[in-house]
C-alpha cells in the first residue's frame, strides 16, 4: 500500500498524505459481524474525565475480530481486506468450510482467495495461526496470545511483527516489535507473518480536522494555563518551567520517569526491557 500526496490547492492540503489502499478489495462491511460502538468521551461510570483529549469524531461500528481461532483444523477461503475505523492494520473477511465468516488481522501479503487455517500442522504462510510450539525458531509471528484460549493480545497494531527467538521448555523467548524479549508459554498461539497495512505510521493528517475526526479533541500547553491548573502555568509573559524537569499536569516528572510497577507479577516474564542494552 503506498502513500498519496496532494496538489495544494489549500493550505491543509498541502501537507497532508494518504493511503493509496491498494490493499483493500472490499468497501462494505459484513453486517452480521457488526456491533454498536458506545462512546464515553474519556469519561469513566461516575461521568468524570479520565482519560483527557477524548470526544467527539465520526460515528462508527464495530467489527468484531477473531481473535481465537478456535475453528482448528478447518480452512477458510479469503473473501476480502476491509478497511477498520477502530485500528490501524486492516482487516480480513474468512468463510470456513462450513459457511460461518470471521474477521481475522490481514497480515501483509494476504488477498483474496487465499486459504487460511489454524492448526498444529498448518504450513508457515501468513494469515496461518499455530501454537508456538510448532512454529520454527526465528519465523517473525503477530497475534501473539499471553494466556493460552484467552486470544491474542500482542502485536496487532499495522506492520508490526515479532520474532520467535528460542524455546525452552514450557516457554518461548519472543521478542518483542519495542526490542523487549519476553517469555511467552509455547501453548499460546500466534499468527504467522507481519500485520499490514505497512505505511499506516508515515500518514500525515495534514490539518486539525483529522484528527477531531478520529475523536481526539485539542491538547492545551500547561505553560499557558493558570498554577491553580498545572505547574508550568502563571507568571509574566513566557515564564520556565520553574522546576528541575517538565512535570506532567499531576506534578509528575513527564520526560523518562518510569511509571510501571516495580513488583509488577508480569515482571518474571519480561527477559530484557525495551530499553536495556
Amino acid at each position: 500500500m503506498g502513500i498519496k500526496s496532494f496538489k495544494p490547492v489549500t493550505p491543509s492540503l498541502r501537507n497532508t498524505t494518504a493511503l493509496t489502499n491498494d490493499e483493500i478489495t472490499k468497501n462494505t462491511p459484513e453486517k452480521s459481524l457488526l456491533t454498536t460502538l458506545k462512546k464515553n468521551a474519556g469519561r469513566n461510570n461516575t461521568g468524570k474525565i479520565t482519560v483527557r483529549h477524548h470526544g467527539g469524531g465520526n460515528r462508527r461500528k464495530y467489527r468484531v475480530i477473531d481473535f481465537k481461532r478456535n475453528k482448528v483444523d478447518m480452512e477458510a477461503t479469503v473473501i476480502g481486506i476491509e478497511y477498520d475505523p477502530n485500528r490501524t492494520a486492516n482487516i480480513a473477511l474468512i468463510e470456513y468450510e462450513d459457511g460461518e465468516r470471521a474477521y481475522i488481522i490481514a497480515p501483509l501479503g494476504l488477498t483474496d482467495g487465499d486459504k487460511v487455517i489454524a492448526s498444529a500442522k498448518a504450513d508457515i504462510k501468513p494469515g496461518n495461526c499455530m501454537p508456538i510450539d510448532a512454529i520454527p525458531v526465528g519465523t517473525m509471528i503477530y497475534n501473539i496470545e499471553l494466556h493460552k484460549g484467552k486470544g491474542a493480545q500482542l502485536v496487532r497494531s499495522a506492520g508490526m511483527s515479532a520474532q520467535l527467538m528460542a524455546k525452552e521448555g514450557k516457554y518461548a523467548h519472543v521478542r518483542m516489535p519495542s526490542g523487549e524479549m519476553r517469555l511467552v508459554n509455547v501453548e499460546c498461539r500466534a499468527c504467522i507473518g507481519q500485520v499490514g497495512n505497512v505505511e499506516s505510521e508515515i500518514v500525515k493528517l495534514g490539518k486539525a480536522g483529522r484528527t477531531r475526526h478520529m475523536g481526539i479533541r485539542p491538547t492545551v500547553r500547561g505553560s499557558v494555563m493558570n498554577p491553580v491548573d498545572h505547574p508550568h502555568g502563571g507568571g509574566e509573559g513566557r515564564a520556565p518551567v520553574g522546576h528541575t524537569g517538565p512535570r506532567t499536569p499531576w506534578g509528575k516528572p513527564a520526560h523518562g520517569y518510569k511509571t510501571r510497577k516495580t513488583n509488577n507479577r508480569t515482571d518474571k516474564y519480561i527477559v530484557k526491557r525495551r530499553n536495556k542494552k
